[in-house]
């Protein structure tokens, strides 16, 4: 019978594993006299003492090489090489996890302009075949009858929502449907007191998670009107509380070139809603804003 015995990590492989800069902060507190001036110079600037020279530091911290060394060993390096390695390593991955945070990983920081246009392009175009592909048409085109019948629609957005709801109010509004958006939570909950049975409280949120969204369907719920909600997230919060939840087909993702990519869907579904309206419109009221729709010079002709 073989027993395996499972070796320890020594401490300088402990050092190694462990994040240097999370484990000079929890030193800090031990730490006295030109060794934590040391360390404050160090998590003070990351990126200087992941490259300089262990006399550049020293000068920096108006201290001595051997001080450094000392605080080096006394974390578990071997020393100042080791923890200026370690530090540096980190340094990077924070950079890398930053970058991807923000951007998503299908884009480098050394991409080309025409790798960048690449992958935006094609995530715009998988957008809009997981939009034409997910679109209820029979649900949008309620929520288009329940526009065209109220005596006011209500819109709320905000942050990266905006753009598309700004639109559809701009294009709503100029074709004689009234309608205003709103995003701020006081604006909205005094919206939603102003409605009445047959009027519309449509919300635009990715995400389908927003506080101040769900007090607004509540407040015009309570006053007798439907609620409506486009976003990525038809499961979400304001998905099932909503009477008409519209799936545009992109769900949130954890990235700008995520969010990017949807926004291509919002737009769509946004665009579609208000031809449909447009459709349903008292032809004459259509006549008379063709001008305003598509900024044309207004016919003489045409009824007002």
């Amino acid at each position: 019978m073989t027993i395996e015995v499972t070796r320890r990590p020594t401490r300088m492989e402990k050092a190694a594993q462990a994040d240097p800069l999370q484990t000079l902060r929890d030193a800090l507190p031990v730490l006295s006299g030109a060794k934590r001036v040391v360390a404050e110079v160090i998590l003070t600037d990351p990126g200087f003492a992941g490259s300089a020279s262990i006399t550049a530091l020293a000068e920096r911290a108006n201290s001595q090489p051997a001080t450094i060394t000392r605080l080096a060993t006394g974390l578990g390096f071997s020393g100042y090489p080791s923890l200026r390695a370690a530090i540096a390593e980190e340094n990077g991955r924070g950079t890398q996890a930053g970058w991807e945070t923000d951007i998503g990983t299908e884009i480098a920081p050394t991409d080309s302009a025409e790798q960048v246009v690449s992958v935006l392009a094609s995530r715009q175009f998988a957008a809009m075949r997981s939009s034409m592909s997910s679109l209820d048409l029979d649900l949008i085109e309620q929520l288009a009858d329940h526009i065209v019948a109220a005596r006011r629609v209500a819109l709320f957005a905000q942050w990266g929502d905006l753009p598309s709801a700004q639109e559809l109010q701009m294009r709503l509004m100029r074709m004689g449907v009234h309608s205003w958006l709103h995003e701020v939570g006081y604006e909205s909950e005094v919206a939603g007191a102003l409605m009445a049975p047959g009027d519309v409280a449509l919300v635009l949120c990715r995400a389908g998670e927003s506080d101040l969204a769900q007090r607004f369907f509540t407040v015009a719920r309570g006053r007798g009107a439907t609620t409506a909600v486009i976003t990525g997230e038809p499961e979400s919060t304001l998905g099932k509380a909503a009477d008409l939840a519209v799936f545009t087909g992109t769900r949130l993702g954890g990235s700008w070139t995520d969010y990017f990519a949807g926004r291509v869907s919002d737009s769509f579904v946004t665009s579609l809603l208000f031809v449909l309206v447009a459709q349903r419109v008292p032809a004459a009221v259509r006549t008379g804003a063709a001008h305003l729709l598509y900024n044309q010079p207004r016919d003489p002709g045409a009824v007002s």
